[in-house]
């Protein structure tokens, strides 16, 4: 069975939570704050965690990046901060989705039904060459010019679905289709906060900017 980590300071979200995924199939730990939250990762091995941003001890966007120094575990943040600046930094620092306050239960559990089939399964496809970059799928292992690259599993299904045609040039919108899932929701410049990210792992003469159009993959 999948685990969730709630980390919420707010107890009653944490219950109702705890209520609709346990009714899901998953099993769930919770932490009211940011410091407890560091800890139950370590005990509780989730397999995605549900982040709110405003958290005391330790803010939720500062987990974020603690986290992505060290594993690449789904995230779906939550925020009752609705500014597109606000989500978008806490995409840019790897969160996989996320959900502004108020929401409904019931979409959180299909946000994570959704983050979890499209980052928990190894595709079965032969590692990808494309130039000084190799992609190991069935591994999640890629490299450039031999040095490893840690990437996130939505940063790793991204740049594959490029490495995949090198020199074609992807829309937006087409890049969250194949690299997200036809049930992905998110905002336009959200695969803008993803494709920055990989710029920097990757190289910005990896991945090319075509301005008024998306992006391609240079070889």
């Amino acid at each position: 069975m999948r685990r969730v980590l709630i980390v919420d300071d707010d107890p009653k979200v944490c219950e109702t939570l705890d209520r609709y995924l346990a009714h899901a199939g998953y099993v769930t730990a919770s932490a009211l704050d940011g410091a407890r939250a560091l800890e139950v990762v370590q005990t509780f091995a989730p397999d995605l965690i549900v982040l709110d941003l405003m958290l005391p001890r330790i803010g939720g966007l500062e987990i974020c990046r603690m986290l992505r120094e060290t594993s690449a575990i789904p995230i779906i943040m939550l925020t009752a901060k609705t500014t597109e600046h606000d989500k978008l930094t806490g995409l840019s620092l790897g969160a996989d989705d996320y959900l502004t306050k108020p929401f409904s239960p019931r979409e959180l559990v299909a946000r994570v039904e959704a983050v979890l089939r499209r980052t928990g399964t190894a595709e079965k496809t032969p590692r990808v060459i494309a130039g000084a970059l190799t992609i190991d799928p069935e591994r999640c292992e890629v490299t450039v010019a031999g040095q490893s690259v840690s990437l996130t599993a939505t940063e790793l299904r991204l740049l594959l679905s490029m490495a995949r045609a090198p020199g074609r040039v992807f829309r937006r919108d087409e890049l969250a289709r194949l690299a997200l899932g036809d049930d992905f929701e998110g905002l336009n410049r959200t695969i803008d906060a993803h494709i920055k990210n990989l710029r920097r792992k990757v190289g910005a003469e990896i991945i090319v900017t075509v301005f008024g159009v998306g992006y391609k993959l240079v070889a």
